[in-house]
């Protein structure tokens, strides 16, 4: 302002020109998250950012130390998000695994015809054979120890029956695309479809070039086996 002019409030201003005077504009109030829900969200993502260390190295391998050498977080933050590794690989597996329960699902909603669902359906499992065996052999590893540790049970039951009712949406949409009903249990149809892909894992992980191959072909003859007499038009 040069001197000597004179200071004109812009209130004032406003008034001699007619103008209303500008408000300040409103603070948006953003809600503040919980400290446990930040909590929480932060353990979340230090068990997705850790799970492919956890997969390399596997259950009986592993403490927090060495996860925290593997990773690039610091032995004294997976401490303190963490009370153990039994904690961290349960948090991390859940989170991997819950993922993995809607894996099929696109294919179920979209299919119009028995053809789309079975090769959807196939396509995806060979998939996730070939390009996530690290990840699928830590769950059978976490899947196993819960016959030994108590700390595991609560969250292995739970994700078992995530994948439980991920198969049985199939399985459900297939029989109704065939024009059938289901001939088995949804816990069946899981230990069945479940053991063929254990087994195909373990050849896989054992660089076996037909595991995936054989698993398709396996679950293919399967699926029809899963249902009864097709349904009377009567």
């Amino acid at each position: 302002m040069p001197f000597g002019s004179r200071f004109v409030p812009s209130a004032a201003r406003s008034r001699k020109s007619g103008t209303k005077p500008q408000q300040p504009a409103a603070r948006v109030q953003r809600p503040r998250q919980a400290p446990a829900d930040k909590f929480e969200q932060r353990r979340s993502e230090l068990a997705r950012a850790t799970l492919q260390t956890l997969a390399d190295l596997g259950y009986a391998r592993t403490s927090l130390r060495e996860i925290a050498q593997n990773s690039e977080y610091s032995h004294g933050v997976l401490h303190y998000y963490f009370s153990d590794k039994q904690d961290l690989i349960s948090c991390s597996i859940r989170e991997y695994k819950t993922k993995c329960a809607t894996r099929y699902d696109d294919v179920v909603a979209s299919a119009r015809t028995v053809a789309e669902l079975v090769s959807g359906f196939l396509g995806k499992l060979v998939e996730t054979l070939r390009e996530e065996a690290p990840m699928h052999s830590l769950w059978y590893d976490l899947r196993t120890q819960a016959l030994f540790e108590d700390s595991f049970i609560d969250d292995v039951i739970e994700i078992d029956h995530l994948l439980q009712d991920m198969v049985w949406r199939v399985v459900v949409r297939y029989a109704e695309l065939e024009g059938r009903a289901p001939a088995t249990t949804p816990e069946a149809a899981y230990a069945l479809l479940d053991g063929l892909f254990q087994r195909a894992l373990l050849r896989q992980t054992a660089a076996d070039d037909n595991a995936a191959a054989d698993l398709r072909q396996q679950v293919e003859t399967l699926m029809p086996l899963l249902l009864g007499p097709v349904r009377s038009s009567a």
